[in-house]
Formats: C-alpha cells, structure tokens, sequence
C-alpha cells in the first residue's frame, strides 16, 4: 500500500514537473481558427526564426540542435543570449532538413545577433493559415508518418488544400516521458479554409 501510494506521488512529481517545465518557455503565437477534436485550424504571424542543416558530423550523429543551442546561449557575434521557446520546428525532405528555433516575439529578424556559424541562418517564416493535428510519444519516423496521414486524411475530408510540406513541432525536452510530449505535425492551407 505504501509503495502504490510512494509509486503515484513520484508519478505525479514527474508529470507536474514535465508541464511545469514546458509552461516556463515562450511558445510561438497563433491564433486557432476552428478546433475539430485533435486538429485545429490555425493563423499564425511572421515568426523570426535561426535555422540549421539536419546533417550528421563525422560520428553520424545530427549537430543542428547543438548549433542552435549555442546560438541562443551566446556564440553569435553580439555575444547575446536569447531565450529559449517553444516549439523546434522541423522540416524539409530526407536530403533537405532543417531545425529551427522561434526567436521569442519581441525579435524582429533586424533584431537578432548575426551568427558566427556559418551554418546557422536567420529568417522570417511567412504569416499563413495551417492545418495541425497535435500528437504525443517520442520523435521517429513513425509517429511522424502515420500522424502526417492524419492531418492530410483530415484536411481532404475537410476540402482544405495542402500548400506546403509538413513542419513538425517539438515542445518537450528529452527527459520528458514520451506519453507526456506535446508534438504536433502542420502543413500551410490556403487562406480561405
């Protein structure tokens, strides 16, 4: 009986603190325009963005977070930290791939640090309306697939044109439990749907 009890305090501990740490950052705004369920029709604005090439080093392994880390924390020509928000996006195709960090809101393009790697660049991603369908478990290659056929399953059934490849959202930091992460998949519609 005390271990079940010892058991559920620890459980609780570990899901307050996984949502207590993805409330402490600054999320990329938007605005929901219609909700169905687990998808939701969203506006979002100019979002400023510092973005690199997913491509593995020399041991295989991707560097792009690392890069991006080291951008916010510092290693830009300003010397500037930046904080940390919420979500990373992905995009792209297999030879393609990029990683982005939302710059918090008040930072407009002209105000971001210029970088000293070469490989990180600073953008605006264009305003838009977007299809998404927000996901749980842990990032692979499956729960992306078969989440992305959700969304387009989902968006033909609404008559909704898809305009861009899919951007996949991340919000959780690695140590969160993968039923707790908060994912998503969104895919630009037209502004009309």
């Amino acid at each position: 009986m005390i271990l079940a009890i010892l058991l559920l305090v620890v459980v609780a501990l570990v899901v307050a603190g996984c949502l207590a740490t993805r409330a402490g950052y600054e999320s990329a705004p938007y605005k929901v325009v219609r909700s169905d369920g687990k998808f939701e029709v969203r506006d979002y604005p100019v979002l400023t963005v510092v973005e690199a090439p997913m491509q593995p080093d020399a041991k295989g392994a991707d560097s792009s977070f690392m890069r991006l880390f080291h951008f916010i924390t510092g290693q830009n020509v300003a010397t500037q930290k930046i904080s940390m928000t919420t979500p990373v996006f992905m995009s792209g195709t297999d030879s393609n791939k990029t990683m982005s960090f939302v710059m918090p809101a008040k930072m407009k393009v002209s105000d971001v640090p210029k970088p000293t790697d070469g490989s990180v660049v600073v953008r605006d991603l264009e305003p838009g309306r977007f299809a998404v369908l927000r996901f749980s478990g842990s990032r692979n290659a499956d729960h992306e697939s078969e989440s992305l056929a959700q969304l387009k399953s989902w968006m033909q059934a609404q008559n909704m044109k898809v305009v861009s490849e899919p951007i996949y959202g991340y919000f959780d930091p690695p140590w969160t439990p993968s039923f707790l992460r908060r994912n998503e998949v969104m895919i630009r519609t037209d502004p009309a749907d």
